[in-house]
């Protein structure tokens, strides 16, 4: 009986340290908040302890990039690997095509179980295979999803709602101690509602708490792997979502994996969405590039477009990729007049945009109705400087180049500029290979954007409807 006993126990603890040498992973995801807005990413007033302190005990990658400024082909990105057009999943409230799989499928086939915990916003069901966790402040399903089984490596995607509009929820900031950023007009209604933004940035900050002492609690923090990131900008016009400058695209991330990740550190490499999934099978022991992602490109190539950044978290590299390319599409969009697709490239230190309908006007739901634009341009009446900020809301030029080095928020177009041909040129080049390899026609594919939305998606609501 007693060789039994210890015979059992030796099993056991054979297959926990098994499951040990296969970390389990927790994907944070916010909802709609721009790169910059938190303590650790160098905002001096909004509070976020919690990230704050994950952000010492891992790596910030602070250029990571989102190939779509909204949620729905953002979080799709997430999870297959793939840019949204080649995946079908370009509008927001969209799904992929059928038969694509994502990190649900590859690791619940290498024996992991997985979970998605409140919005998921992503769709076909049978691509995204997985238990679902309701809601975001609970944490009692939370607990026995990550305590089931320790023989077992889990994976879980907790994705908030916060700091989505309307923004109810957080404590209590006071408007007129703000610092306005210098991308948005400064006026009564921009402060009433930056202060509340903010409160919801510290109620997610709030939550990520809740996760981290979770993890302690149960003994799974030295062997998880915990990525955060912010998604994609706020919906404050400028603010980034639903554009494709550095405030709708650029994303802070974090990483903590005790052992292997040295804390404290920063990345600047460029990395995109689209490389998580890679990142996470290469981690889990599975050969990414051997991956049928069930979803071929236009050269009818099943891998991955992103790759694995994993030498990147343990220090055996300090680059990762050369560019990384983001697209829009407002077909579809609550509040969409006239189709004004976009699609950007951008490497260590240039952007390129190409607005391919410059002779339409860009007029949305989000930034372009409602508070606090109509703020704005009663503003603007006596402001000439602010009437043309607002009127670039609604109208871009054909091509935009901007570097990023010397001009943060891209307020000057080079595009025209004589010394900025190369650069533009090989931009250029880039973007229409990755255009090409993606099935990316223009404005035919933008055309075709309703026939991609739809999945049945779950996603919680707050009081109001979420863009």
């Amino acid at each position: 009986m007693r060789t039994l006993l210890i015979l059992s126990c030796f099993a056991f603890a054979s297959l926990r340290s098994l499951a040990a040498e296969r970390p389990n992973f927790l994907l944070i995801i916010a909802d709609d908040s721009t790169w910059s807005d938190y303590g650790f990413a160098g905002s001096k007033e909004v509070r976020t302890p919690n990230l704050d302190a994950l952000r010492a005990e891992g790596l910030y990658l602070d250029h990571m990039f989102t190939p779509a400024p909204t949620c729905s082909p953002s979080r799709h990105a997430l999870y297959t690997g793939l840019d949204p057009i080649r995946s079908g999943a370009y509008p927001n409230h969209t799904r992929v095509y059928d038969g694509t799989k994502s990190l649900f499928t590859y690791l619940k086939g290498n024996g992991y179980r997985a979970a998605l915990q409140n919005k998921s916003h992503v769709g076909p069901a049978p691509s995204f295979p997985c238990e679902y966790i309701k809601g975001a402040d609970d944490l009692t399903e939370t607990r026995k999803f990550v305590a089931r089984d320790k023989t077992q490596p889990w994976f879980l995607v907790f994705a908030s709602n916060d700091p989505h509009s309307p923004w109810t929820r957080g404590p209590k900031y006071d408007p007129a101690a703000l610092t306005v950023p210098p991308y948005l007009h400064d006026n009564a209604t921009t402060r009433e509602l930056l202060a509340k933004y903010y409160g919801e940035i510290t109620r997610l900050d709030e939550q990520v708490g809740d996760l981290m002492k979770l993890l302690d609690e149960t003994d799974n923090r030295e062997d998880t792997l915990v990525l955060f990131v912010s998604e994609q900008g706020s919906s404050f016009p400028y603010g980034g979502k639903w554009s494709l400058y550095d405030n709708g695209i650029r994303v802070s991330a974090l990483a903590r994996w005790p052992g292997k990740v040295k804390p404290g550190g920063t990345s600047h490499a460029l990395a995109s969405y689209i490389d998580v999934a890679p990142t996470f099978l290469e981690a889990a022991g599975i050969d990414p590039t051997k991956i049928d992602t069930g979803c071929p490109d236009a050269n009818g190539m099943k891998g991955f477009d992103g790759r694995s950044f994993l030498a990147l978290l343990t220090g055996g590299t300090e680059s990762a990729r050369e560019y990384v390319f983001s697209q829009h599409t407002t077909v579809g969009i609550i509040g969409f007049k006239d189709p004004y697709p976009m699609r950007a490239v951008r490497d260590g230190r240039y952007k390129y945009i190409r607005n391919l309908a410059p002779e339409n006007t860009y007029e949305i739901g989000g930034i372009h109705k409602g508070e606090p634009i109509t703020s704005w341009q009663e503003d603007a009446r006596d402001d000439p400087a602010l009437a043309s900020k607002v009127d670039f809301l609604f109208h871009r030029p054909a091509e935009e180049l901007y570097d990023l080095d010397n001009d943060r928020y891209e307020e000057q177009n080079l595009a025209d500029e004589i010394s900025m041909v190369e650069v533009k040129e090989r931009l250029r080049k880039e973007l229409d290979a990755w255009m090409a390899q993606q099935g990316d026609k223009g404005m035919e594919t933008e055309m075709k954007a309703r026939s991609r939305q739809g999945g049945g998606e779950k996603a919680t609501k707050k009081k109001k409807p979420r863009a």
